[in-house]
């Protein structure tokens, strides 16, 4: 009989298969039913394991022929010289049984890595796969990457001989790749998040408690193996409200650091004073008013600073590392859930400040957000400034996807646009979200970006090549093409002409981007077009000019020549 996880996952496939089953057939070209099955584990990895999107999560799909092996390939934008890889393959047993992750496909796996490392790999892949592949080799280019090579399925882990091909690769990649099995426990342990935790914590040596403000908080330190046991117990459900997912101990320096100490037995008792410790908040707790040695009873535990240095005690724990005489400063905030909820996006803001804060739930209090939701409401759709489960409507927008239309459309920063929410709600959130950005602009420069984004997640047979990378530049130039016929300059984009302006969005969309994509094609036509000495000893043709093509629309200099540049109508 099949364990219960195997039995959760095999219901959430059917919920994911169900839910997007158009996409799954039209989109990512999959119709046969084992096929399928094997890309919703992807999707639920990826959704569990990165937090993406639904829409994020089905665009990595790279599943089909000619795929050497990985069926989901993820990654995000440079940050520091770094980016960060992910390689997913997954299996699914029809007959749910507790069946090895096969050895051959482990191989695929380790010979995917070297075509990955390789810009120049001269392998066959399909169309998908082809185009994300020839993005991360151009962004190779300008940052060192760490993968995450997974092998997931709903049934076990690989077993000796093919560790043994893990272990051989590992000698020549080193700590650059790291190796992880997502089976049926895993997979339900990381989609269980936003349950309650109720947690018990044994502080050692003596606490200190303070009350001001109808608030409560406890100051005190705990060992470093208790933490570890906490946190292989309740695993992602502890960290819902951090703002930053696990960056991993290979690659980054602080928890490089972290990990150092810890092994290091000499140097273990110091680490109460080399780490700026954990910051916890919880809806009420109670402790038994000892002088020494607390027992602190938590009630909604979360973790909203020191995630890092919690996920590496927990990684170091779980390689074997004797923890005994190491412990942590705790800082435990007890906050009503009902009325401090900003109060807690506060403290998790403040207490994370060394690094930008990548989700966009820290400004969704925001005056401008608010008076943006409403300009919004006024023209009869819906703006999301906090993150909900449930699926976008037609009518509806997030701030993130507001955000990014707007940088692009508007802002003619299409580039950059890709970013993501670290960037869009940090650095870059004045310029977006200016005091005078309306309602009406907002709208209709999501409703543009959806436009174009649809079409590159379903290229007609004609498409550009450039249309997957350039999509946004697509969109900025429809957003030109759209004043010029309401006649009005972005200023005077408000209200009062939105109806106008929603109607010939409608009516001449496809006009819009027919003269969108014809300029662009006449402006990148010497970086698409592929020289016979770039055919000669560099690999796979096709890929080095997709390579260029990424690179190019990565250039703040396209998006403004394409800015100004003349629109064509051939």
């Amino acid at each position: 009989m099949p364990s219960l996880a195997a039995q959760i996952v095999d219901q959430r496939i059917a919920g994911v298969l169900g839910k997007h089953a158009v996409a799954f057939r039209e989109e990512l070209g999959l119709h046969d039913e084992g096929q399928q099955r094997s890309a919703a584990i992807v999707f639920l990895v990826a959704k569990a394991l990165l937090e993406l999107s639904d829409e994020d999560a089905l665009d990595g799909i790279v599943d089909g022929p000619d795929d050497f092996g990985v069926d989901g390939l993820y990654f995000t934008p440079p940050q520091d010289e770094q980016m960060q890889v992910w390689m997913i393959q997954a299996k699914y047993r029809q007959d749910l049984k507790d069946t090895a992750f096969p050895e051959n496909d482990v191989a695929k796996l380790v010979d995917a890595v070297d075509v990955l490392l390789d810009p120049n790999a001269d392998v066959r892949v399909n169309q998908r796969l082809e185009v994300r592949l020839a993005e991360v080799h151009s962004l190779l280019m300008d940052a060192i990457p760490q993968v995450h090579m997974i092998a997931a399925s709903n049934g076990s882990t690989w077993g000796a001989a093919a560790q043994g091909r893990i272990d051989r690769s590992t000698k020549t990649t080193g700590s650059q790749v790291t190796w992880r099995f997502f089976g049926p426990d895993e997979v339900v342990s990381a989609l269980q998040v936003g349950k309650p935790v109720q947690a018990d914590l044994h502080l050692t040596g003596r606490g200190v408690l303070a009350e001001f403000d109808f608030r409560r908080a406890i100051i005190g330190r705990i060992a470093v193996e208790e933490l570890a046991q906490l946190i292989q117990k309740h695993g992602n459900a502890l960290f819902e409200r951090n703002i930053r997912r696990y960056l991993g101990r290979s690659g980054n320096r602080v928890n490089e650091d972290i990990e150092a100490t810890l092994r290091r037995p000499e140097e273990r008792p110091n680490f109460y004073f080399y780490n700026n410790g954990i910051t916890i908040t919880c809806s009420k707790f109670a402790h038994n008013a000892l002088r020494e040695d607390w027992h602190v009873k938590l009630s909604d535990m979360q973790i909203v600073n020191g995630g890092q240095t919690a996920r590496t005690i927990e990684q170091v724990a779980k390689a074997g590392v004797d923890l005994a005489g190491a412990e942590v400063l705790v800082r435990i905030y007890e906050l009503a859930q009902d009325n401090d909820a900003g109060f807690v996006d506060a403290i998790t803001l403040a207490t994370n400040s060394q690094s930008p804060v990548e989700l966009s739930d820290l400004k969704a209090n925001d005056q401008r957000q608010k008076m943006l939701a409403e300009l919004i409401a006024g023209l009869g759709y819906a703006y999301r400034a906090k993150r909900e489960a449930q699926p976008v409507g037609e009518s509806e927008f997030t701030s993130t996807a507001v955000a990014e239309a707007v940088l692009a459309v508007w802002r003619h920063r299409p580039h950059q646009a890709r970013l993501g929410g670290w960037a869009l709600f940090g650095a870059l959130y004045d310029e977006i979200f200016r005091p005078d950005l309306n309602g009406a602009q907002a709208v209709t420069a999501a409703l543009l970006l959806r436009l174009a984004e649809r079409r590159r997640k379903r290229p007609p047979p004609d498409a550009p090549d450039f249309l997957t990378y350039g999509f946004r530049h697509i969109a900025m130039l429809m957003g030109r093409q759209l004043l010029e016929d309401v006649g009005v300059p972005l200023a005077s984009l408000d209200h009062r002409c939105f109806k106008q302006a929603r109607q010939l969005i409608e009516k001449q969309s496809d006009r819009y981007m027919r003269r969108a994509e014809n300029t662009i094609a006449s402006e990148v036509a010497e970086v698409s077009r592929v020289q016979e000495r770039w055919s000669l000893g560099h690999g796979h043709p096709r890929r080095i000019r997709l390579q260029r093509l990424a690179a190019a629309f990565r250039d703040g200099n396209l998006a403004a020549h394409l800015a100004t540049v003349q629109m064509q109508d051939r």
